[in-house]
């Protein structure tokens, strides 16, 4: 695995009921969940790293502080944008932006760490 800062990915969803902060018992009004903003946020991450993992590994989060800026309603499109911003051995470290076309929905930070897949489960 040769991880170097800078890398980059971005994953997009579509806002559903199932979503929401009244369906993710997270709030009481029928838009974005913010658990659904922290799995976004963190597919992102798993997606800017992927590809040079070895086979046999795989990333795990180990951390996370958001930043829930602004609500999404259900049928927003909304995009998280993943930036490799630290590798400390096996600890990664990423900034995650969300947005609904331009707005800004979230900030996160998040640190994950890669594991041997087989000893982790």
């Amino acid at each position: 695995m040769e991880l170097e800062p800078g890398r980059r990915a971005q994953v997009s969803m579509t806002v559903t009921e199932a979503d929401t902060a009244i369906s993710l018992g997270s709030g009481d009004v029928p838009v974005l969940g913010t658990p659904a903003v922290l799995a976004l946020a963190e597919g992102a991450a798993v997606a800017c790293v992927a590809d040079e993992l070895e086979a046999d590994e795989t990333t795990v989060g180990s951390w996370a502080q958001l930043h829930h800026v602004a609500p999404s309603r259900v049928g927003a499109e909304v995009h998280a944008e993943a930036e490799l911003t630290a590798v400390k051995g096996p600890r990664l470290e990423f900034r995650i932006n969300v947005f609904e076309g331009e707005t800004e929905v979230a900030r996160v930070e998040h640190r994950r760490v890669v594991v041997e897949r087989a000893r982790f489960q």
